[in-house]
């Protein structure tokens, strides 16, 4: 139970992804208008279909497993950026520690 507390919301991860996955579905659209009517004028003869553009999906499962994965991710990230803090002898996590651990945290994950 400790564990969900501490842990990100699904639901809240589900809807970024949502959102992200609906703004990337209408830039696709806006760029197939833009490619056909550039290449409508070129076409000689044969009759193009249009991309079907399916809508992007998950289950719950995905959105618990991604919260869980940012949630390891935000851990390590305060965990190694503290580590940094203690050596130069200071008692508050700052940007600069994040920044001095965010290449090899990256390169790990």
């Amino acid at each position: 139970m400790e564990e969900e507390q501490n842990s990100f919301d699904s639901d809240l991860i589900g809807e970024i992804f949502k959102r992200i996955w609906r703004r990337r579905a209408a830039e696709r659209e806006r760029n197939e208008a833009t490619d056909a009517m550039e290449t409508e004028v070129f076409q000689v003869g044969g009759a193009t279909t249009p991309k079907k553009n399916r809508p992007t999906s998950a289950n719950a499962k995905v959105f618990k497993l991604s919260s869980e994965l940012l949630r390891v991710f935000v851990t390590e990230a305060v965990q190694r950026s503290a580590m940094i803090a203690e050596v130069e002898g200071v008692s508050t996590i700052e940007a600069t520690h994040l920044e001095r651990i965010l290449p090899q945290l990256l390169l790990d994950f």
